[in-house]
């Protein structure tokens, strides 16, 4: 147990300097020609955001990436140093969260390597990205299984947050089907979306890997089952430091005159939502030494 404590204390420190730089350069970086007009592949006009390491991105979503690195800088950082304190007390409530937060640092850099247009801070994502992902597959691999159920007391919301991830991952889907299928009807096969990028990656990972392990881990966790219990938890943290980064996101957009309806009534609320019930959950687990 010690081992695996140091283990993940080692992992977390490097991602917190790893990470805290790339944030940095993401929200401080300025040199560029400014913003100009490209026409993409598809014949289509995309405003270039023009500056800082994003400077390739198109405005709309290199804001975005800004509005996230601010995200990630003042709430991922000191909320994974606050729950690693904890984590090496043995407090299984720390250890959960520790996981979550993880999970999104996990998830935000699978992202930026995956999307964002190829800059100086390419290897750095790799990193940030390996390490991560060790740091997850560590912490979930250290949990008992087996003595999870009763580890949370009967006043836990599992049903609730359950059905709550359920029916975040059938809104979402449905959100980006709203996206995806009209185009591929009316045979224009290309989302406005998609702008200069290669393929749609936010709503291809979503949909493929993020929205069904969402509505498998709510479906475990409604039937009390212990991976629903390791699952459940795990993600509702992480999808309240998700959903924060995203209303960030759309924040961001509104204020450059982006079009935001109907995201900007339906994120902020399942933001709340999802922050709501991971305290809950995690208040629910009874105080003893982790697993």
């Amino acid at each position: 147990m010690m081992k695996q404590r140091n283990i993940t204390t080692a992992l977390v420190f490097l991602i917190v300097i790893f990470s805290s730089i790339a944030a940095c350069l993401g929200i401080f970086s300025s040199k560029g020609p400014g913003s100009y007009n490209y026409e993409s592949i598809h014949g289509k006009s995309v405003e270039i955001y023009g500056k800082g390491i994003y400077q390739h991105m198109s405005a709309d979503v290199a804001v975005q990436g800004i509005a996230q690195d601010y995200i990630t800088l003042f709430a991922g950082v000191p909320l994974l140093l606050i729950s690693l304190i904890g984590f090496r007390k043995g407090s299984l409530r720390s250890k959960f969260i520790l996981t979550g937060i993880m999970a999104y640092f996990f998830v935000t850099y699978l992202f930026y390597t995956a999307m964002s247009m190829y800059n100086y801070l390419f290897l750095l994502y790799l990193v940030l990205l390996s390490l991560s992902f060790f740091a997850l597959l560590v912490l979930l691999l250290s949990f008992n299984l087996n003595n999870l159920a009763s580890s949370f007391s009967k006043k836990a919301p599992c049903r609730l947050t359950g059905g709550f991830l359920i029916l975040n991952s059938v809104i979402i889907a449905l959100l980006w089907l709203s996206i995806i299928v009209p185009p591929l009807i009316d045979g224009s096969i290309f989302p406005s979306a998609l702008e200069h990028y290669t393929t749609l990656i936010v709503q291809g990972f979503d949909l493929s890997l993020l929205l069904p392990l969402a509505f498998v881990s709510g479906l475990l966790l409604i039937k009390k089952r212990p991976l629903g219990y390791l699952a459940g938890t795990t993600y509702i943290v992480f999808l309240s430091v998700l959903m924060t980064a995203l209303t960030a996101k759309i924040v961001a957009m509104a204020l450059n005159d982006v079009n935001v309806v109907p995201a900007i009534f339906i994120i902020p609320v399942i933001n709340l939502t999802a922050i709501f019930l991971a305290v809950l959950l995690i208040r629910g687990i009874k105080l003893h030494d982790a697993e």
